[in-house]
């Protein structure tokens, strides 16, 4: 599924293309339950992109990690 986020930090937006289902990311938006719960199959920084809208790229570009 194509996921659309916009970074914390640069206000991008940007996409990625992820094994998850809508359901999922309506679970996760409620807040009840723990990002890695909720999508045990993502790596951190799918997850993380999830979260924030931080891409892999950006993460690289802001913090050199």
């Amino acid at each position: 599924m194509l996921v659309r986020r916009q970074s914390m930090f640069s206000k991008k937006y940007s996409n990625m293309d992820l094994p998850v289902t809508e359901k999922q990311l309506e679970i996760y938006a409620e807040g009840k339950e723990h990002i890695q719960d909720v999508f045990p199959d993502l790596n951190a920084d799918q997850r993380e992109f999830i979260k924030t809208g931080i891409t892999p790229a950006e993460w690289l570009e802001l913090f050199g990690i």
